[in-house]
């Protein structure tokens, strides 16, 4: 019947976001991704070859306001992702909602992007070595805190991510992009504001916020909505061995996350004079 072949349909298409989309290397490899790339621009730097017999947890940071970075550099081959880490398979993830709005949803499963739900991540850690995700750890949250040289994290809480690498033994890798903030201004939105109250109160509500951002226009640089053309680095970090635990404690947790944070510091503190010059604060956690 038409409604059993509609329930087969939704099934196989809610079975792409919760299994690393489709991803199509046309969509990926496309020539425009290089050009947009290039507009800011946008480029990717690792530290060290990751083993592609292990899997991977990468945690990207800043947020910024719509994650730019991670984008560019994991969505697509702008910057010859797969070049640069050989057989690593890496999906990006977003919130599974994002998935309901039809077209968009089959554009993001080009790319090989996925939900972030649990179930999710699971299926494409369990694929085998070198199928790895990385999550915008910051989330919606962040966004708000996203101004030009101002690098304000969410982090302290966010054991999830921590977690899931234990369950499964894969190794976490933190991501730091220098220059995520800049590309765009924001709206003053002070704790307590109507603004920050009408922001806070849709991300209860839908998973997602809404920064009042402004950037450039297409034929003005003072305003618009276009982002600015500021350099993004993206900078691969270390990553850290995690021993696998069906059911880690808290104390388990906490000892990975401060391995994960020293990192975190020490790519920032590596970089941060090259590509953080006109940084207005230093990397600060904030909840």
């Amino acid at each position: 019947t038409d409604d059993a072949k509609n329930e087969d349909t939704e099934r196989q298409r809610d079975g792409d976001q919760k299994n690393g989309g489709r991803r199509y290397s046309f969509a990926r490899y496309a020539t425009f991704w290089k050009w947009y790339a290039d507009y800011y621009p946008i480029k990717l730097i690792k530290e060290v070859d990751l083993d592609p017999s292990k899997n991977y947890i990468f945690g990207y940071h800043p947020h910024g306001v719509i994650s730019v970075g991670a984008w560019t550099n994991f969505a697509t081959e702008a910057n010859d992702f797969s070049k640069k880490f050989p057989g690593i398979t890496c999906r990006l993830l977003t919130l599974a909602s994002n998935f309901n709005i039809p077209f968009y949803r089959e554009f993001l499963m080009a790319q090989g992007v996925a939900s972030v739900s649990r179930q999710s991540c699971d299926n494409i850690l369990r694929k085998g070595p070198g199928h790895s995700i990385i999550i915008v750890i910051g989330g919606a949250g962040e966004s708000l805190n996203a101004r030009p040289g101002v690098y304000n994290l969410v982090l302290k809480r966010r054991l999830g991510f921590i977690k899931l690498a234990i369950r499964h033994g894969a190794c976490l890798c933190p991501v730091f992009s220098f220059g995520e903030n800049d590309i765009w201004e924001q709206a003053d939105n002070p704790e307590g504001s109507k603004v920050w109250k009408f922001q806070k109160t849709l991300q209860k509500l839908s998973g997602w916020t809404m920064p009042l951002f402004h950037g450039r226009g297409v034929f003005n640089y003072d305003v618009g909505l276009l982002p600015h053309r500021r350099p993004i680095t993206t900078v691969v970090g270390r990553p850290i061995e995690v021993k696998k635990i069906e059911n880690p404690t808290e104390q388990d947790l906490l000892e990975v996350q401060k391995k994960y944070i020293d990192e975190l510091f020490n790519i920032w503190n590596t970089y941060k004079d090259e590509y953080a010059k006109n940084r207005v604060s230093e990397l600060t956690l904030i909840e």
